[in-house]
């Protein structure tokens, strides 16, 4: 049996990449979470892994495409924060330090630089007076039908005055004005509250996600 979805996803296969939001800090790997929208896809065979992983997977009904954001474009600049769409002005030593504020372990420049050269939509705020990156989001995928989140992450010296709702809400634009209907990411449960008023929500009807794991396969 199948039904129509539009599924947005976000997969890791590290529990220590595992993008944040709000800075709190990652120890595994939690719920994925997804939306609905017109693709098929079976809905009766839910998948399930012994892993570390998360095994909840979470779908919204209908996703929106937002043509008002919960903090305007106009209210973040008038605050001093500038939205920047390419690595263009984007000092990778700074986001690396953001990174390591949330809780995630520093990472290589270069291979920063490569993964976003790789990325097919990314977003970021500007602080004018520091000219530094205090949000960040990034989204990869086929450009056609699927897109994963990563690296959602906001200063946590700027935390609390809704960046974090705001690169959620372009970047889930962005993607959904492409024509993506397949999207997801990872939640820690504390944090579910944030993704659901953004349309996602957890095991639609008893679908699983399944991360790969050499664990799990040792023991075959």
């Amino acid at each position: 049996m199948t039904a129509n979805r539009c599924v947005l996803e976000n997969h890791s296969p590290q529990a220590s990449d595992i993008p944040g939001v709000h800075g709190i800090r990652r120890k595994k790997i939690n719920q994925k979470m997804l939306l609905h929208g017109n693709i098929s896809i079976p809905l009766r065979s839910p998948l399930r892994l012994r892993t570390p992983y998360p095994r909840n997977v979470t779908v919204s009904a209908h996703p929106p495409i937002k043509s008002e954001y919960t903090v305007s474009d106009e209210s973040l600049q008038s605050r001093g924060f500038t939205l920047r769409r390419t690595i263009e002005d984007l000092n990778l030593d700074h986001l690396n330090t953001v990174f390591v504020a949330v809780g995630f372990p520093r990472r290589d420049t270069d291979k920063i630089r490569l993964a976003l050269e790789h990325t097919d939509t990314l977003l970021w705020y500007e602080y004018e007076k520091t000219k530094r990156p205090v949000a960040f989001a990034r989204a990869t995928g086929d450009g056609v039908f699927n897109a994963i989140i990563w690296d959602v992450v906001v200063d946590p010296s700027f935390q609390g005055i809704g960046l974090g709702k705001a690169v959620m809400e372009r970047i889930l634009e962005e993607l959904l004005r492409k024509g993506i209907c397949n999207v997801a990411l990872y939640s820690e449960p504390r944090v579910l509250g944030f993704y659901r008023p953004l349309g996602f929500v957890a095991d639609p009807d008893g679908i699983r996600g399944m991360v790969y794991s050499r664990k799990q396969k040792k023991k075959k």
